[in-house]
């Protein structure tokens, strides 16, 4: 079994806040530690399910420094330091090199839809400026109203320090047609806990995951059977955890899993504006199926 940069089930960690509001950097600890012995390999910090666009940089900052507390030596930390700003991502993933984490997240800049000549040299710019850390691109169109498109990422996959990328495009097509473009080493992660199985089929290495926030060791299980060649069992997995992977985006992520979270009794206050509570409606239909899969 081949082995990979960053494990194959990497979770995506939601940001704990105190109930005035503040980040909870020792409830982040805790998390961090939770996850790990719930079968993560690595952890996202300051992603899109860590609420990033409301964190400020010092926050993030200490984020990244509380997780790599609990997670040295067990599991890897891969910290969210992408930007809109190509200025702003540099100096940010700079920040984040010098506490020699594992890698960076670098989603594709959002609102202002570059052409794919400026994604090439936005990426290109952060990973020549920041050489000592490895580069996970995130593609996720749905919310950057921008896709980074294949022939691009062939062509980022040639840079050194850019190892790799989280495919939240929904499109299979996309993941082959990297897959088929660049070379072994460069790893691909389904973005969409739904689609891990169907993307490894086509080549890809693991998930970024907000179900691993609750069923970490079935994931692992999914993709362990995967890989040793027992694909009915990972396809029963896979069905089996399919109602929890839908619900979790019955709203806006991270809604689902933050209240997910509270309602197994974790202590992670609320959301920050603009993100609000999960509705009643939802939660109901949520704490459903966390009941039929014993996890409440």
């Amino acid at each position: 079994m081949t082995s990979t940069r960053f494990g194959r089930v990497i979770t995506a960690m939601v940001t704990p806040f105190t109930e005035e509001g503040q980040v909870d950097y020792a409830m982040a600890e805790k998390l961090a530690a939770h996850f790990i012995d719930q079968g993560s390999d690595a952890l996202v910090v300051c992603g899109t399910t860590g609420e990033s666009p409301t964190l400020t940089w010092d926050e993030e900052y200490e984020l990244f420094r509380a997780v790599q507390n609990a997670a040295t030596g067990r599991a890897k930390v891969i910290a969210g330091t992408g930007s809109n700003s190509t200025s702003e991502a540099i100096a940010a993933t700079q920040k984040a090199a010098k506490l020699n984490l594992d890698g960076s997240l670098q989603v594709v800049p959002y609102y202002n839809k570059p052409p794919q000549e400026g994604l090439y040299q936005h990426f290109k710019a952060i990973a020549e400026a920041c050489p000592d850390i490895p580069l996970m691109l995130y593609n996720v169109p749905g919310r950057t109203s921008c896709n980074l498109l294949p022939e691009t990422v062939i062509r980022l996959a040639t840079v050194d320090n850019i190892v790799a990328i989280k495919e939240a495009s929904g499109n299979l097509d996309q993941a082959a047609q990297i897959r088929c473009g660049v070379d072994s080493t460069f790893e691909i992660y389904s973005g969409d806990d739904s689609l891990t199985l169907p993307l490894m089929s086509v080549g890809a290495q693991g998930v970024v995951s907000v179900a691993s926030h609750l069923v970490g060791p079935q994931m692992q299980a999914m993709i362990q059977a995967f890989l040793a060649g027992r694909t009915q069992e990972a396809i029963a997995l896979h069905l089996k955890l399919f109602p929890l992977f839908r619900v979790l985006f019955c709203d806006t992520n991270p809604l689902p899993v933050k209240t997910a979270l509270i309602l197994q009794g974790w202590r992670l206050g609320s959301f920050r504006p603009p993100l609000c509570p999960l509705s009643p409606d939802r939660t109901k239909q949520l704490t459903q199926v966390l009941k039929d899969l014993s996890l409440l």
